[in-house]
């Protein structure tokens, strides 16, 4: 009624300024979570996602990849109506999940956007408001800063700027700045202003449909490790942008590897991570992968002197990593890594 009452004039400014509010939202956005066995996680996260309003998030999809701690009938028990369960017959690790969740969130909803994570990271408070908040038309994908629970920036998820595809960065990293030379550094975390990358983390990962148009879905293959980064320098690399946006904070609650105990546990998943890596390093440094590949090699081995109890079975892993990587070969049942985690062949 009040509306019927304006002149021509305030209707037209209620029309323009209804167009504008539009523009400025990013849109239908859909959120997948991968778990597996982390229910406690799971009951933090979720809940976490779903005080958002259903303006700013749509659905929630988790993917449970064959859980056996009782994520399942927790999940059954829910009574969320934007709650969408996808339950595997078989884990496929984080990568199919993520494939799954991505493939599942296009053909259920005809999202605009997908925001990824696992179950033990999740958006902080009024965090995705802010990005439906803010213009997202200038990139293709967006990466949020993720931190430990404790506030301090979480070193796995740093985004990444490609040292081979920028001379000045690539002379800062073999400079003496190594990892901080081509990740993005606290300056970065505490700034406003969004900073363009190349690769970034699934934790808080913010993707378009015309991204998705680009790079395809991730890879499920790779199983665990590097289908992040992989994926994120494959949307690069084919003309999509991604911005780092320091105002979306996720906090990431994990425990693979600590700063203590230079070790992956379990031992099997050290597999996966040169493996994989080794892939993310040929995609990375092109005509240059050779020199990389020998330096990387001799690095990895050398970590053998971590693994007191455990050196011949992770010797044999990062053996077997560097020749599947070299072959990209991803069709190793995980089976048959859990077999080598055992020193057995």
């Amino acid at each position: 009624m009040t509306f019927a009452r304006c002149g021509q004039g305030a209707r037209a400014e209620v029309r323009r300024a209804m167009t504008l509010s539009k523009k400025q939202r990013a849109g239908r956005l859909v959120a997948v979570v991968v778990t597996y066995n982390r229910l406690a996680q799971l009951q933090v996260t979720l809940p976490r996602l779903l005080e958002s309003a259903e303006g700013d998030l749509e659905a929630v999809i988790v993917v449970d990849n064959a859980s056996s701690d009782g994520t399942g009938e927790w999940l059954d028990g829910q009574d969320a109506p934007r709650l969408d369960v996808l339950r595997l017959e078989a884990n496929l690790g984080g990568a199919g999940g993520f494939e799954t969740g991505m493939r599942a969130a296009v053909d259920r909803y005809d999202p605009d956007w997908v925001v990824v994570m696992d179950d033990d990271a999740r958006p902080e408070p009024g965090v995705l408001a802010r990005f439906q908040a803010e213009d997202r038309s200038g990139a293709e994908a967006w990466a949020a800063a993720v931190y430990h629970l404790d506030g301090r920036i979480c070193d796995m998820n740093r985004p990444s700027i490609n040292p081979f595809w920028h001379r000045d960065v690539l002379w800062r990293t073999i400079s003496g700045k190594g990892r901080d030379g081509f990740h993005i550094g606290k300056a970065e975390y505490e700034g406003t202003a969004p900073v363009a990358i190349d690769g970034t983390s699934f934790v808080g990962f913010f993707v378009s449909r015309a991204g998705m148009r680009l790079a395809g879905y991730p890879d499920g293959s790779l199983f665990i490790y590097g289908d992040d980064v992989l994926y994120t320098l494959g949307l690069t690399r084919a003309g999509g942008r991604i911005l780092f946006d320091p105002t979306l904070r996720f906090e990431h609650d994990f425990s693979t590897m600590t700063d203590g105990d230079q070790r992956f546990r379990p031992l099997w998943k050290s597999y996966y991570h040169y493996r994989n890596l080794l892939m993310v390093y040929r995609m990375a440094s092109g005509k240059l992968f050779p020199l990389v590949l020998l330096a990387a090699s001799g690095k990895w081995l050398l970590k053998v002197r971590y693994h007191g109890g455990e050196r011949l079975a992770f010797t044999g892993l990062v053996l077997r990593a560097l020749r599947d990587g070299l072959l990209s070969r991803t069709d190793v049942p995980h089976a048959q890594v859990l077999e080598w985690a055992k020193g057995r062949r």
